[in-house]
Formats: structure tokens, C-alpha cells, sequence
């Protein structure tokens, strides 16, 4: 059953530039409208969540969306974050990415898919 406050779950679980900079402005998009949004980066798509984020696959097109005035991935993290959103990472892609939990944004939970899945209980699940 959804919930009826349009709550939405985002799995993030590649680890391309463009499927993370549209997760971003999803949860940006939604946050802003009032619905509570979760991001769970899985696979490749916990670079998205690393204070470095340019782990991610094509990470220079980022100047480009700037250079054409569309809000990047600083701009975009930063919205999500202010708008508090819950930024989940999986334990186990971290691992499989030899990325560190203190690479991560400050408030970034390392979680397993159970976690998540209870967390996105009731919400919509969009996956990128």
C-alpha cells in the first residue's frame, strides 16, 4: 500500500553522471513540493554520495549542465541535504568500491537492503 503523503524512495544503483545528477533532481523536485524523499546509493552509484562525487562515470559533464544554467551536483546535494532529505548508502558497495565511510557527506547512513527496503516501506521506489 502507498502512502498517501507521496513519499518516495530513490535507488540510485549506477554509477553514471546522468542517472545520479536526475536522482538528485528528483529528490530536489519532491522535497520541494513537500514529499519526504530517501536516497539509497547502491553499486557504483555510492560515488554520488562521497564528498568527491567525480568517482562517478562521466563526472565532467557536470560543467557542461552548469555552463547551460541547469543547477549541477553541488547545487543539487546541497538542496537535498537542506531539505533533509535521508541519504542512504549500502555497506555492501562501499566495500565493492573500496570507498571509506569517512569519504561519505556528514548525515550519510551505511545501510543493508533490509534497511532500506523497511525505510522505503509504503513509498514509491523509483530506480536509476
Amino acid at each position: 500500500m502507498m502512502r498517501d503523503d507521496g513519499a518516495l524512495a530513490i535507488l540510485l544503483y549506477d554509477g553514471a553522471y546522468a542517472r545520479a545528477h536526475y536522482a538528485f533532481v528528483v529528490a530536489a523536485g519532491a522535497l520541494a513540493i513537500g514529499r519526504p524523499v530517501i536516497v539509497f546509493a547502491a553499486g557504483r552509484g555510492v560515488h554520488a554520495l562521497a564528498r568527491d562525487w567525480r568517482g562517478l562515470h562521466d563526472a565532467a559533464d557536470d560543467a557542461g549542465v552548469r555552463a547551460r544554467g541547469v543547477a549541477g551536483m553541488d547545487t543539487l546535494r546541497e538542496a537535498v541535504m537542506e531539505l533533509d532529505a535521508t541519504l542512504m548508502v549500502c555497506e555492501a558497495a562501499l566495500k565493492l568500491c573500496d570507498l571509506a565511510p569517512q569519504r561519505l557527506l556528514d548525515g550519510v547512513q551505511v545501510a543493508g537492503i533490509p534497511t532500506f527496503l523497511e525505510a522505503a516501506r509504503g513509498r514509491q521506489i523509483i530506480t536509476l
